[in-house]
């Protein structure tokens, strides 16, 4: 990073036109989950951190929110280029917020909080006066549930390695400027950095990294908008084999996901003795039909299949012949994934592409109990079998071989639900049916229903508490709209 910076500055490119851009990259970012304006504190350290944060408030500033700065240092101590945006955020003139009848009525405007106080190459441990604003940064989340934004990495955490001090700055949102720092992405730091947002500088491209994140800027063009003249053929034919006793919530589920994902046609496999519960219950949009025998499904004309929500395994061999034979592209999850568990190496000689969403449970059952972080264990599984991995999780990890790893930026905690997986599933298999790769699928899904996740708590009324895979799909069309 600081040799990208260098280099920028040898093409004239001046260190208060990247902070200017990197500011207001920040204000869009926590705009998009908090459109409404509220109150903004700026914690400020001495340096172009700072600088980052105070941009992104005259902004806010301009835009109707009451913005304060809290200066961990003499003014006299900052830098030039901090100074200069310290007196450039004064000067903006505060903009009331238009306040509707809508407005009046709905929750108090959001308080959040910007951890402008160091910034790129800071290490544990802290040190006063930064640590006595870590630890009121963290009060003023834990006891007036303030939204903690932090620039570029969480204060107190390494971004080389993800080590934190124990006053680190837990943050709800970590908007990295340019590129993510490794450190932001170990598997320990999850809880320190919360929600990850890239802010691309087109002044500092940077040398391709051995993992990759999924945002908008990397996803964005991998799902072409369709032609005028298209018609449903030429978005597939998904076929949904799940369900069972107490289970055809989830073929619905599944169903449901598969049509918001885009598939031209949705077809629901599932056992006889749920068929009439199923069509009930199915989306009147997919065809629902009952299965006697899962071998009768290796003859129907399906162009993706998506298998395993709520399936059982009392007809184990009979969905490893499907799983091995079908030679269509396949989303293979939940009791199908059980059933592969027990031989694993059936997935050496399936005859089509395979794409894999395990949760960690599902995954330790596949993989074993390996004291490795996720991203190796996605690599190493995906170097021992040819198939493309999606390992569920607060950072989902999409991993395939001849591939760099990939993390997902989008969710929030109140994903942790059942049937959030059987939505993924539908939504991965349509991407698939509209011929995106398996690798592609796996990003843009998981992408995809976490925005949704995020967009049902930011802009409409649900909680971590009472989100519902219901809302994801609500919100569906409009994250892909983002893309």
């Amino acid at each position: 990073m600081r040799d990208a910076e260098n280099a920028a500055f040898a093409r004239g490119v001046s260190a208060e036109a990247l902070m200017n851009h990197a500011g207001a990259g920040i204000a869009r970012s926590l705009q998009q989950f908090f459109p409404r304006p509220g109150s903004c504190l700026v914690f400020s350290g001495k340096g172009n951190n700072g600088g980052d944060a105070l941009v992104a408030a005259a902004r806010l500033k301009r835009a109707g929110w009451h913005t304060d700065v809290h200066l961990s240092f003499p003014e006299s101590q900052c830098s030039d280029l901090l100074r200069k945006k310290i007196t450039e955020f004064r000067d903006t003139p505060a903009v009331a917020a238009a306040v509707s009848a809508a407005n009046a009525s709905e929750t108090p405007a959001a308080t959040v909080i910007l951890d402008g106080l160091l910034g790129l190459g800071s290490k544990p441990p802290l040190r006063d006066p930064i640590l006595v604003a870590c630890r009121e940064i963290n009060r003023l989340r834990q006891e007036q549930g303030a939204y903690v934004f932090a620039v570029d990495q969480p204060t107190g955490l390494d971004g080389d390695s993800g080590e934190a001090d124990r006053d680190c700055v837990i943050a709800d949102f970590t908007v990295t400027i340019a590129a993510t720092k490794r450190g932001l992405i170990a598997d320990d730091a999850t809880n320190f950095v919360g929600r990850l947002e890239v802010v691309p500088l087109s002044d500092l491209p940077l040398e391709a990294a051995d993992e990759t994140v999924a945002c908008t800027a990397s996803l964005r063009g991998l799902l072409p908008r369709r032609q005028f003249n298209a018609h449903k053929n030429q978005f597939g034919r998904v076929g949904i084999v799940a369900g069972s006793r107490g289970f055809a919530g989830a073929a619905t589920m599944c169903a449901w996901g598969a049509l918001r994902g885009g598939a031209g046609l949705v077809e629901v496999f599932v056992p006889e003795n749920i068929y009439e519960i199923a069509a009930a219950a199915a989306p009147f949009e997919s065809m629902v039909k009952p299965v006697k025998s899962y071998r009768d499904l290796i003859e129907e004309k399906i162009d993706v299949w998506g298998i395993g929500p709520g399936l059982g395994k009392d007809n184990a061999n009979e969905i490893i012949e499907l799983i091995q034979r079908a030679e269509s592209p396949m989303v293979v999850d939940a009791d199908a994934l059980n059933i592969i568990s027990a031989n694993v190496s059936i997935l050496e000689n399936c005859r089509g592409p395979r794409l894999l969403t395990p949760h960690p449970g599902e995954m330790k059952r596949l993989a074993g109990d390996q004291k490795i972080s996720r991203a190796e264990l996605a690599g190493k599984f995906t170097s021992e079998f040819p198939v493309t991995l999606l390992l569920k999780g607060s950072r989902t990890v999409v991993a395939e071989s001849g591939k760099r790893i990939s993390y997902n930026t989008t969710g929030n905690p109140g994903m942790a639900t059942g049937g959030m997986g059987d939505v993924l599933t539908g939504v991965c298999a349509a991407l698939l049916a509209q011929n995106l790769s398996p690798f592609d699928a796996a990003r843009i899904g998981a992408w995809a229903c976490g925005r949704a996740a995020e967009l049902a708590l930011f802009n409409n009324s649900d909680s971590e508490q009472s989100l519902l895979p219901r809302d994801v799909l609500t919100n569906l069309g409009h994250a892909f709209r983002e893309l």
